[in-house]
């Protein structure tokens, strides 16, 4: 068949709840367009596709998952998740033209632009990837105690995560705020962009092929605030990234947050293209304190 009588195939864009690919239980959609210059920022960019308008109904499905989640991904050694987390970025490798292509639609960008925007992402994963055994040397450690006993603290991860991805960078700043969460053994569920998420549901593709245990991650798209309301309330969500939401969006979800104690990590100005450091490493981890006898110590020293 020549290419001109071909019917093209159109990719249809699903959420990734529990490791699977559902529609959205409210059976909505919504248009995702183009980026479009401040110049013609009042009309509408070339249509791309429909995406999932998530409802309430399909959050709760999504913590759920990450709840059930939680146990095996916490419990799984720190080398096991940095291996893990690399081969995430051999996936993204190998579909890097189709990343460029999904981020330059989705933030305007020029081809080489986009292409040095989702290499950037690549070696994110790759950065996190390497600190999964080693940020326990810098948040833990023995602590000196006056009696005979060994102190030591280590770090854990504080459970389910909520995290409102970045508005503006699509798949860069995505990558920055979600990897950090599973690196320390958080699972999290992502609200995508809500006007450019097309790169967040492409990923979920990689990260079902890349070992990552279902429901470690769970992304949604749709309205922001539709998404974000119920998590920030959610009994069973312990903690919520901030970072794409707007300043008064902001203040009503920490409000709803404070109901159970949830950790929030404000939104705050970030160059998502810096180097990233271990600042977003450490918000979601707690410090487990061990206290155990070394015997008794007299003249002869330690009865070890």
């Amino acid at each position: 068949m020549s290419d001109a009588t071909r019917l093209s195939v159109f990719k249809t864009y699903k959420l990734y709840v529990g490791g699977k690919f559902p529609r959205s239980e409210s059976g909505r959609v919504y248009e995702v367009n183009t980026a479009t210059s401040a110049a013609t920022a009042a009309g509408k960019g070339n249509w791309l596709a429909n995406a999932p308008l998530s409802s309430r109904k399909d959050a709760r499905d999504a913590v759920v998952a990450a709840r059930k989640a939680f146990g095996g991904w916490a419990g799984a050694t720190a080398y096991l998740r940095g291996q893990i987390l690399y081969r995430v970025a051999e996936m993204l490798e190998g579909r890097r033209d189709q990343f460029v292509r999904e981020v330059q639609d989705a933030e305007g960008l020029s081809k080489a632009k986009a292409g040095a925007v989702v290499d950037a992402a690549i070696d994110r994963w790759v950065w996190y990837a390497g600190w999964t055994d080693k940020i326990a040397q810098i948040v833990g450690g023995g602590n000196p105690v006056a009696g005979p006993f060994f102190n030591l603290s280590s770090p854990e991860p504080t459970g389910v995560v909520t995290i409102v991805a970045p508005q503006e960078s699509s798949f860069l700043g995505l990558v920055s705020v979600l990897a950090p969460v599973i690196a320390t053994g958080n699972t999290a569920v992502v609200i995508a962009s809500e006007d450019r998420p097309l790169p967040a549901l492409s990923l979920a593709e990689v990260l079902a092929t890349s070992d990552v245990p279902g429901g470690v991650v769970n992304i949604l798209s749709g309205r922001t605030a539709e998404i974000a309301t119920p998590l920030a309330a959610h009994q069973d969500v312990n903690a919520i990234d901030l970072a794409g939401a707007d300043e008064q969006l902001a203040k009503e979800l920490e409000v709803a947050a404070a109901d159970n104690l949830k950790r929030v990590l404000r939104p705050q100005a970030v160059d998502w293209a810096a180097d990233p450091g271990t600042s977003r490493l450490t918000p979601f981890l707690e410090t487990k304190t061990v206290w155990h006898p070394t015997g008794s110590l007299g003249s002869g020293g330690s009865s070890y």
